[in-house]
């Protein structure tokens, strides 16, 4: 008896494994979890992407959208760590809810970014820009370090969440440009300072930027970019090494005298830990077809996205455990102490 039931046991264990090899999975909508609010960065990937993979995972296969906000990425990423790893529920993951919260918030990020979830692949990336109102009175990078070197704290800086991408972001650029000003003065020089405005979103970040209640943001170029163009806000500069084709009159914070600054955003597809490897192949496979077709990397790099290159879950992992470590060095010299 005893026997009988351990073999009936191993066998309801394996079953969402056999599915999957029988080729019945999906079995239901997969839940695609957007961990921040609808019209940002990470929203418009997702959405880009979900459209053209569907077909590619069963002929009735659907992926819904699904927006769990809050704590910088953190609260959705939660969400489908505890899912059960039958291959519905996935995290569109990013550079703020698997990179910089758990390198500021260590303490207070409910999971290990790489070890509680399975690697499936990279979606792409992009870099942030500074961003000022539209009718801003700063015109240039250097206008908006002079005035926080001139007025400590008085300007308002705000981000989309804190511990996120934008406020690691931003506060490593005023760390960078305190101490680069410093030395050109002839001082040790020091971080710049403003004050930080969390918000639940890039969304609700660049409206507020457009109502002018803020004075500068670190945001995605992806999210930006509309407000960019209709001018209700102004782009500084970027955060990547080179400038973007997007935006190709933007400098990049490099060559405005932060040698050497680059710091991008990412999304990566993942599951649930213990994810079948079966499962994660065929993920893999049908993102890397999905990401190939040129439709699909036009309309991501129109909306300030660069789709990713063919890639394996193994690269997806050592992606992610490089910007772990990279991001831990940002907060390490930044300075940066946070608690939530």
């Amino acid at each position: 008896m005893r026997r009988r039931a351990l073999i009936a046991a191993t066998t309801l264990l394996a079953a969402p494994r056999l599915a999957i090899a029988q080729g019945n999975w999906p079995e239901r909508p997969i839940s695609l979890v957007v961990p921040f609010t609808p019209g940002g960065s990470t929203d418009i990937a997702a959405r880009i992407i979900a459209e053209r993979l569907a077909p590619r995972l069963g002929p009735n296969a659907r992926l819904v959208i699904e927006n769990r906000a809050g704590a910088g990425g953190s609260l959705g990423a939660d969400v489908v760590k505890r899912a059960n790893p039958d291959g519905h529920t996935l995290l569109v993951a990013t550079a703020s809810s698997h990179g910089t919260n758990p390198a500021a918030l260590p303490q207070t990020t409910p999971y290990d970014a790489l070890e509680d979830f399975s690697s499936i692949a990279i979606l792409g990336g992009g870099p942030m820009v500074i961003v000022v109102p539209g009718r801003s009175r700063f015109r240039t990078i250097q206008d908006l370090i002079a005035a926080m070197r001139a007025e400590p704290g008085r300007l308002s800086f705000a981000t989309s969440g804190a511990g996120g991408i934008g406020h690691l972001t931003g506060e490593y650029f005023m760390a960078r440009a305190g101490r680069a000003n410093g030395v050109q003065a002839g001082g040790a020089g020091g971080p710049l300072r403003s004050e930080h405005i969390p918000y639940r979103g890039g969304a609700q970040v660049l409206a507020a930027m457009a109502a002018g209640e803020v004075d500068w943001s670190c945001e995605v170029l992806a999210s930006a970019a509309p407000h960019l163009r209709d001018g209700t806000s102004r782009g500084l500069a970027i955060s990547g090494r080179t400038r973007h084709p997007l935006m190709p009159d933007l400098p990049t914070l490099a060559e405005s005298g932060l040698a050497d600054f680059d710091v991008t955003t990412w999304n990566m597809l993942l599951g649930p830990k213990n994810l079948p490897a079966a499962l994660t192949t065929r993920l893999n496979e049908a993102v890397n077809a999905t990401l190939a077709e040129p439709q699909v990397r036009e309309r991501m790099a129109n909306a300030g996205v660069d789709a990713a290159a063919p890639n394996t879950p193994a690269d997806a992992r050592a992606f992610l455990a490089a910007e772990l470590a990279k991001f831990r060095d940002i907060v390490r010299v930044a300075g940066i102490a946070l608690g939530r």
